[in-house]
């Protein structure tokens, strides 16, 4: 187990809280953790299925400054709130990027995002019966572009590096347990 001694916030914006704590390891030997403490946020698998049964998902594609690329996920994303519906932020965020509104929505579970450095929840959605409305995209989400993939398309993308987000990832995962259960 390892104790708190002390904690320090360091650096702070509209989206992010980094604090250095001093802990104490169950040795007894000190050292200095950093935590970045980000408020809740979801993830959502957008899945649509055509009359023939061939199943497409909706992602986004944007430019990921961290990592210095475009890539492909599943729309998602925080209000920067503290107290959050997950479900009203699920379909918040699936309207504000890809414009589509969910008929139907599933909680699947959550996630920590890298809970070795972070502390956020991550909520997986399903949704289901999908139309298509306007977007409403953030300043940061300029660039944003939707796709739609087949299911194939996706996991091959998955499969090939094309898709690199571990939440989206993770989230088609959880997906698949989810639905294998469901028969």
């Amino acid at each position: 187990m390892i104790k708190t001694i002390s904690s320090r916030e360091v650096y702070r914006n509209k989206w992010t809280r980094v604090r250095e704590d001093v802990i104490e390891r169950s040795n007894g030997e000190r050292g200095i953790f950093g935590v970045v403490d980000k408020d809740p946020a979801c993830i959502v698998v957008a899945l649509e299925r055509e009359a023939d049964g061939t199943e497409y998902l909706w992602l986004v594609e944007q430019f990921r400054y961290t990592v210095g690329g475009r890539y492909m996920e599943f729309p998602q994303g925080g209000w920067e709130q503290e107290e959050v519906v997950p479900e009203d932020l699920a379909r918040g965020e699936l309207r504000e990027e890809t414009g589509l509104v969910a008929g139907k929505m599933t909680l699947l579970g959550f996630h920590w995002i890298a809970y070795g450095v972070m502390n956020q929840k991550h909520y997986v959605f399903l949704a289901e019966e999908l139309v298509q409305g306007e977007h409403d995209r953030d300043a940061e989400e300029t660039d944003l572009e939707v796709k739609r993939l087949s299911v194939r398309e996706f996991e091959d993308a998955l499969f090939d590096g094309t898709i690199r987000d571990n939440c989206t990832a993770a989230a088609w995962a959880l997906y698949k347990i989810w639905r294998e259960r469901q028969v």
